[in-house]
């Protein structure tokens, strides 16, 4: 029952963020850009593969499909053709992330309606991402009331018990 004494502090981490307090990333990337500019849409930069619990980010080579002839003189899609390159991952920094005593699927979330915008907030409209909603275990259990889905601790957290 570690856990149990463990889980407030660890779940202070997800509490908002200002948009100030946005991490600083090794690239600049505008959600603002590709979503509202471009028509991108989030699954198309984060794909769900199977089983499906998570979100994945693009690796580079797929966004220099666009991007070996979009800002090519720009020194940061120069920075980001070397990672694709060397077949490496960008290093971002994460601004959400799901504690590991924590059972959740993107995939049956997304299945039941939800929207990605309901967690991670109004991403389309950013230039940098910071956290803006609750994903502290009182902010999941608000939304599961809303929305008549199960509180029953088992739920989500069914290795612990």
């Amino acid at each position: 029952m570690l856990w149990v004494l463990l889980a407030p502090a660890l779940l202070q981490t997800q509490t908002p963020q200002e948009p100030g307090d946005a991490p600083v990333q090794p690239l600049p990337f505008s959600h603002k850009t590709h979503v509202t500019g471009q028509g991108l849409f989030c699954a198309m930069c984060h794909p769900n593969p199977d089983p499906g619990e998570t979100m994945t980010i693009a690796p580079p080579s797929l966004c220099m499909e666009c991007h070996a002839d979009v800002k090519t003189d720009s020194p940061y899609i120069k920075r980001l053709a070397e990672y694709a390159k060397s077949n490496q991952p960008v290093p971002w920094v994460r601004v959400y992330r799901i504690e590991s005593f924590v059972n959740f699927s993107h995939r049956a979330h997304l299945a039941k309606g939800n929207t990605c915008e309901e967690c991670h907030g109004k991403v389309a409209d950013r230039d940098r991402l910071y956290r803006e909603t609750n994903l502290t275990m009182g902010g999941c259990v608000a939304c599961h009331k809303a929305k008549n889905a199960s509180q029953a601790c088992d739920f989500c957290h069914a290795e612990m018990l």
